[in-house]
């Protein structure tokens, strides 16, 4: 199971019961946090969930909408008596950028460990998630993210009997683990069926539609997306400062096949976002109005 919170749904500035765009799931003990900007360590603490298990951040680009609310959280999760490494990607230039906020910092009881993107798509695997970074575009280099959650064959005794695996490994390799004994080597493929379909998230903001977000998008389970501008006599300006509106993000979803669609990213003049959600959903049914706090939890599909 994957719990996922969208912990703020604010563009360019926090407002009153509004706070910047971040996102924050948890995986089998360990959580992983897109983005960071002002207030974001305090939505955290409004929806009781911990800083503390923070394994990984991933950062869009560096305008500091983005951003600016990393130094106050790295302070609070030092302060938790966090000691195990962060890891941190983001754009070329993600060290620097940190290490230049952290000068109000500099004294973590942690490591932070850097993985710059410079490339057109990245896959990382780290914590249980595999991490797909992929380049939108902005008016400076920006990321959008794909979490995904793999899910192993079942376990097949007829196929585990037949490659003559003994019964003392069966447990080990259904878990994944490769064993080697007496110059043999028994591997999870001897004993399990097809992997399953697992589950997948993908995140984008502050771009305009390209290509790539839907290639990445593609059958997610759930697709958080920027909604800049609800009013269709915003599309100039969206294509003037790279941003989306409603229908543009809808017909995204409906091009990539997700199952369902979170608007997020308002522009400070959206106050009521909903008065513009049927638009979007003429184009994709299942679009959803992105709150703050707004949460789901992810899971297998029972029937694989």
């Amino acid at each position: 199971m994957l719990d996922v919170c969208l912990l703020g749904t604010s563009g360019m500035m926090p407002l009153p019961g509004r706070w910047l765009t971040a996102l924050m799931t948890r995986y089998n003990g360990s959580s992983l946090l897109i983005d960071c900007g002002e207030g974001t360590q305090i939505a955290i603490k409004e929806k009781g969930w911990s800083v503390h298990d923070i394994d990984i951040i991933c950062i869009t680009h560096f305008h500091g909408d983005h951003i600016s609310g990393l130094p106050g959280l790295l302070l609070s999760m030092g302060n938790s008596e966090r000691t195990k490494p962060v890891y941190m990607i983001g754009p070329k230039g993600l060290k620097r950028v940190v290490d230049s906020l952290r000068v109000i910092a500099p004294e973590l009881p942690f490591e932070l460990k850097f993985i710059e993107l410079n490339e057109a798509e990245k896959e990382i695997e780290l914590a249980g998630y595999i991490i797909r970074g992929f380049h939108v575009r902005h008016n400076i280099p920006c990321y959008g993210y794909s979490l995904l959650i793999k899910r192993g064959g079942r376990f097949m005794v007829e196929k585990a009997e037949e490659n003559r695996v003994p019964l003392k490994y069966w447990n080990r390799l259904q878990k994944g683990e490769t064993i080697e004994e007496d110059g043999k080597i028994y591997t999870p493929d001897m004993v399990l069926g097809p992997e399953r379909k697992g589950i997948k998230l993908t995140y984008c903001t502050d771009t305009r539609p390209v290509k790539a977000i839907v290639e990445n998008a593609k059958g997610s389970d759930l697709f958080i997306c920027e909604g800049m501008y609800g009013e269709k006599d915003k599309d100039i300006k969206a294509r003037e400062y790279k941003h989306m509106t409603f229908h543009e993000a809808a017909k995204l979803a409906k091009e990539a096949e997700v199952k369902e669609m979170w608007l997020t990213h308002y522009s400070p003049s959206l106050t009521r976002p909903e008065e513009f959600i049927n638009e979007a959903r003429q184009i994709f049914p299942n679009t959803k109005v992105g709150r703050d706090k707004k949460s789901t939890t992810l899971e297998f599909d029972k029937k694989e």
